[in-house]
């Protein structure tokens, strides 16, 4: 690591912890004798969500909690397990480090966590997603869920 105080690039770490999810390096001039602190955190490539109609938009967490919560209205789900249920989604699918999914790959990856978490929830969120026209397909969704 270059000294921003000589431009040396001889430094030593005298410490190092980590601090959201970063690590916090407290370094050492050998060459000035001044110390600095440095951040080092992952470089995760930019999500991007491919639009049914062909065009991109970056991934929206709280897009994400407002769709599952009016899924969760007035059921007894709590906020901190939707924001769990996000963090776990966020966490798959950067950890694939893959640039771009599909709203369909969210959309699945919700309806199987709802469906352990509520089942009207699951219900409603399945309605929206996967856009019920008429009663039998409410009625297709209710009679899969009671075989598994």
């Amino acid at each position: 690591m270059r000294c921003p105080f000589c431009g040396e690039d001889d430094t030593k770490v005298v410490d190092s912890r980590s601090v959201d999810g970063k690590k916090k390096r407290r370094r050492h001039c050998l060459k000035c004798g001044k110390r600095f602190t440095t951040f080092e955190a992952y470089d995760r490539p930019l999500l991007m969500v491919a639009k049914r109609d062909g065009s991109f938009e970056p991934f929206n967490r709280n897009k994400l909690i407002a769709g599952i919560y009016s899924a969760i209205k007035k059921r007894p789900v709590h906020m901190e397990d939707v924001n769990n249920m996000v963090d776990e989604i966020e966490s798959e699918l950067q950890g694939g480090m893959v640039n771009t999914v599909s709203p369909d790959q969210i959309g699945s990856m919700v309806m199987e966590r709802l469906r352990k978490i509520d089942s009207v929830a699951y219900v409603r969120f399945a309605s929206v997603y996967m856009a019920f026209s008429n009663v039998e397909d409410f009625i297709r969704i209710i009679s899969e869920m009671q075989q598994k």
